[in-house]
């Protein structure tokens, strides 16, 4: 079982009974300080330094995506289907 750094401080220290409940406190918080910090700033790039396209070029974007999303998926179907039948043939011959 995993535990943090330190809940395995406590568990190794000498004097178990000091301060015991103060470490993991501790790492649990600068933990979630991190967390906040992390989405103010992401939050911060995006607003500030992030170029959106225009709603047309979104548009455009999204549905040559889309397109070429289903090209791939018929490539992947056909070849798909190619090697199922090879596979299905190779198991005749052998039977």
């Amino acid at each position: 079982m995993f535990t943090g750094l330190a809940q395995l401080v406590e568990h190794w220290s000498p004097k178990p009974g000091v301060g015991s409940s103060s470490l993991s406190t501790r790492a649990r918080k600068n933990n979630m300080l991190g967390i906040l910090k992390y989405f103010k700033e992401s939050y911060g790039e995006l607003k500030n330094h992030v170029s959106w396209p225009s709603f047309n070029e979104g548009l455009e974007l999204t549905v040559l995506v889309g397109v070429f999303s289903i090209i791939f998926s018929l490539i992947i179907w056909g070849l798909d289907s190619v090697f199922s039948r090879i596979i299905k043939e190779y198991f005749n011959l052998i039977n």
